[in-house]
C-alpha cells in the first residue's frame, strides 16, 4: 500500500511535447464550443434566455432539444477549457523553471571548472609577444599572448631569465621540445622543434618574461 501511495505522487517531468498536446486539446475544445454556438445561432437564441412563449408554453419555433443540448455542452466545454488553460500555464511555468535551473547549474559548473583550472594551473614565467608567419613557432601552433609554463626543461620552478630558454633552444636544434602554455585560461601543450628557416633565429617568435 505504501509503494502504491508513493507511486501516485511520482509525476513525470513535463516536456514541450506535453505542452503541444495540451494546446492541441485546447484548440479542439474551442472548435467544439464554436460548433455548439453555431447551433444556437442557427436557432436564433443564445446561451441564456427563456425557451417558453409569452403564455409559458415551450416554444414551437425552435428545436428545444438541440438548444438545451448545445447550452449544456457549451457550459461543460467551457469548464474543460478553463482546466486545460490552467494545465498549460502550469506546464509552461514548470518548463521555464526547469530550464532556468539547468542554465544556472551549467553556469555554476562552468564557473567551478574555471576556478579549478585557475587553482591547478602553474604560474606562467614568460609570454609570447610575437610570432612570425611560417616560422617553426607558428607551425607548432604557438600564438601571440600564450603564457609559457613549460619550455623543454625550463619550468616555473627553475626559470630565472630568458637566457634559460635561449640555452635550451641552442642545445635542441632539430629536436622536438614540449611547450606548455596557458591560453584563454586553459592549458595547451604543443611540440616545438627549433630549426633553421628563412627568418632569424631558430624559433621565429619573441618571448618576454612575466614579472610577478
Amino acid at each position: 500500500m505504501k509503494m502504491t501511495e508513493e507511486n501516485n505522487y511520482v509525476k513525470s517531468a513535463i516536456t514541450m511535447d506535453d505542452v503541444k498536446n495540451l494546446i492541441k486539446k485546447k484548440d479542439e475544445v474551442e472548435e467544439q464550443i464554436k460548433a455548439y454556438y453555431d447551433v444556437l445561432e442557427d436557432q436564433g437564441v443564445g446561451t441564456e434566455g427563456p425557451l417558453v412563449d409569452a403564455e409559458g408554453f415551450p416554444r414551437s419555433d425552435v428545436n428545444l432539444y438541440h438548444i438545451r443540448t448545445a447550452r449544456h455542452n457549451i457550459s461543460c466545454l467551457q469548464n474543460d477549457h478553463k482546466a486545460i488553460m490552467v494545465e498549460i500555464e502550469e506546464a509552461l511555468h514548470e518548463l521555464h523553471a526547469r530550464e532556468k535551473a539547468k542554465r544556472e547549474q551549467d553556469e555554476a559548473e562552468a564557473q567551478a571548472e574555471a576556478m579549478e583550472q585557475e587553482v591547478t594551473l602553474p604560474t606562467a614565467f614568460a609570454r609570447v609577444d610575437a610570432v612570425t608567419q611560417g616560422s617553426p613557432a607558428c607551425r607548432a601552433g604557438i600564438g601571440v599572448g600564450d603564457e609559457i609554463i613549460e619550455f623543454g626543461s625550463v619550468n616555473t620552478g627553475n626559470f630565472q631569465n630568458l637566457q634559460n630558454i635561449a640555452s635550451v633552444v641552442q642545445h635542441s636544434e632539430g629536436k622536438p621540445l614540449r611547450v606548455s602554455v596557458i591560453r584563454s585560461g586553459q592549458r595547451a601543450q604543443m611540440s616545438l622543434t627549433p630549426q633553421r628557416w628563412s627568418g632569424r633565429g631558430l624559433l621565429g617568435c619573441s618571448i618576454v618574461p612575466i614579472h610577478r
